[in-house]
């Protein structure tokens, strides 16, 4: 029997509180820490989520990134990073729950440096102003809305960091086009209304990314979570 669309929205946002819960987990058992590289990090988390959740199955590469390397956009593959005594680096996990897909990203800080402090409470800031402005639009689409999600980074001071502002989120695997890197995406080409249904006549879930950089200090942040529920 095919899901109801209130439990398709109930089983995406427990995905999403599991993932929560994990990066919480990894907060408190110290696992960000100087000078353990990135990949090592990734190694320990991929552990923690099995033995707390069973996790085997990401449906998107796993990202620790650190340093210099916050600056890079997804796609990029950049040489791995030990992480210092005053650094800042993110999370990127798109761990499946029970056939149920989670994309959640986080901001941290190693050290006092205010500027880092600030680049992790605006990008938090910077997605409560995009949900807002979702809810308050319900004609928008994916261009529109990647230009809002855009502007933000001038808003607080920062450069916008990444190609797309987010993407569609499901049951695994989600609604995907073969080589389309646009359409389903929050995208400045993509004229897609946000709110339109799928192929099969149900509601598209989307999550919400925010990437702000600052070149000059060589500092990124990112902050992901569902837009939708």
């Amino acid at each position: 029997m095919a899901a109801t669309e209130e439990q398709r929205s109930q089983e995406l946002l427990e995905a999403q509180t599991h993932a929560e819960a994990l990066f919480r987990e990894v907060e408190a058992r110290g696992l960000i820490r100087p000078g353990i590289t990135e990949s090592g990090l990734n190694a320990e988390i991929y552990a923690l989520a099995q033995e707390l959740y069973g996790i085997k199955t990401y449906w998107h590469k796993r990202i620790v990134r650190a340093g210099k390397n916050t600056l890079l956009p997804y796609a990029e593959n950049p040489p791995d990073h030990t992480i210092g005594e005053d650094d800042i680096l993110f999370l990127d996990l798109g761990p499946v729950f029970e056939q149920w897909e989670a994309d959640f990203g986080r901001t941290f800080v190693v050290g006092a440096d205010p500027l880092k402090l600030k680049m992790r409470e605006d990008v938090e800031s910077a997605f409560v102003d995009g949900k807002q402005y979702f809810e308050d639009h319900p004609e928008l689409t994916s261009c529109e809305f990647f230009y809002y999600v855009e502007s933000l980074a001038a808003k607080y001071n920062w450069e916008f960091g990444g190609p797309i502002a987010g993407h569609l989120i499901g049951q695994f695997p989600h609604e995907r086009i073969a080589d389309d890197k646009v359409t389903l995406y929050v995208h400045p080409k993509s004229n897609l209304p946000m709110r339109s249904l799928d192929e099969e006549g149900l509601q598209r879930h989307w999550i919400l990314e925010i990437h702000f950089v600052n070149k000059e200090r060589e500092i990124g942040g990112f902050y992901e979570e569902l837009l939708t529920v």
